[in-house]
Order: C-alpha cells, then structure tokens, then sequence
C-alpha cells in the first residue's frame, strides 16, 4: 500500500486518488480504536461518509502519507490527558474537578458515575458534561491526591 496517493489542497484539504485515478477532495480518517490502536484500523472516508479505503495500519504507507493523516487525525480527536487532579468541589453528582491536562488547565464537570469508562489496564476515559473526552492513560502514574479523588467516584 505504499503506492497510497494523498495530498493537501490549498484549503487544507485531504485529497485521495484512488486506484482508478478518481481525485476525491476532503477525504476524513476516521480512526477505529484511537486509543488501544493508534496506529492501525484508518478508514479514509469521502466528504458524504463513504468508505474509501482500509489501513491496516499507518507503518503501511508513505511516510509523507503518515504525516498527513497524523495531523489530520490530531485535529479531529481532540482527547486531552489528566495529568492531575487538583480539587473536586463535591463528591455528589453533578461534581466539578479542577484538573491538569497535557493541554492546560481545566474545570471539568462530571454528570454522572457512568461518564467514567476503563479502558485496558488502569486506563481511563472521562467525559465532561460538555461531551469532551479526557483520557487518564495509567491510574497507577497519578499522585496519590489524585488517585483518593478519583477512588471516590469508581
């Protein structure tokens, strides 16, 4: 799959030119498992949702190819880490947390005990009231203020 024909337009775009030599402008990668597989199961999908093509997995293709879809896909999933958490307002529900993210500081609201998902190993995803994905790769790397938070809501 080497032979994997993708640019960048003008507009930011992604372009795709698919075996037959059809051009398909504002093509979408689409991860299937961001976080467990980062680095396999792409479909690059055309601006209507249609299918256009399976990777397997990015080590498959053109390392220009990789770059694009990297970025591409950073864009699209936005999943800040917590690194820390700082202070829980309230144990009951709705509960406000003031964390530390690998992209800033954060205020994030948690609905529910539901909104707290593991994930393989001591992985975790959080989603806030506003529907935001925050990922805690590893329980066991929080310090230890952090884990007696978080023990009170799993």
């Amino acid at each position: 799959m080497n032979d994997l024909h993708l640019t960048c337009d003008a507009f930011g775009k992604l372009v795709f030119i698919d075996r037959d030599g059809q051009t398909h402008v504002g093509v979408v990668p689409v991860h299937a498992f961001p976080i467990s597989a980062p680095e396999s199961g792409i479909s690059l999908t055309s601006s209507d949702g249609r299918e256009l093509l399976w990777i397997d997995n990015l080590n498959e293709i053109s390392i220009a190819a990789q770059t694009l879809l990297r970025q591409s896909l950073a864009q699209r999933e936005f999943i800040p880490e917590i690194k820390c958490i700082r202070h829980v307002v309230t144990f009951a529900l709705p509960s406000t947390w003031q964390i530390e993210t690998d992209r800033g500081d954060y205020a994030l609201v948690l609905k529910s005990e539901d909104d707290i998902r593991r994930l393989a190993g001591n992985a975790l995803l959080i989603t806030d009231s506003c529907g935001i994905h925050f990922l805690i790769s590893d329980t066991r790397a929080l310090d230890k203020e952090s884990r007696r938070f978080l023990d009170r809501f799993l």
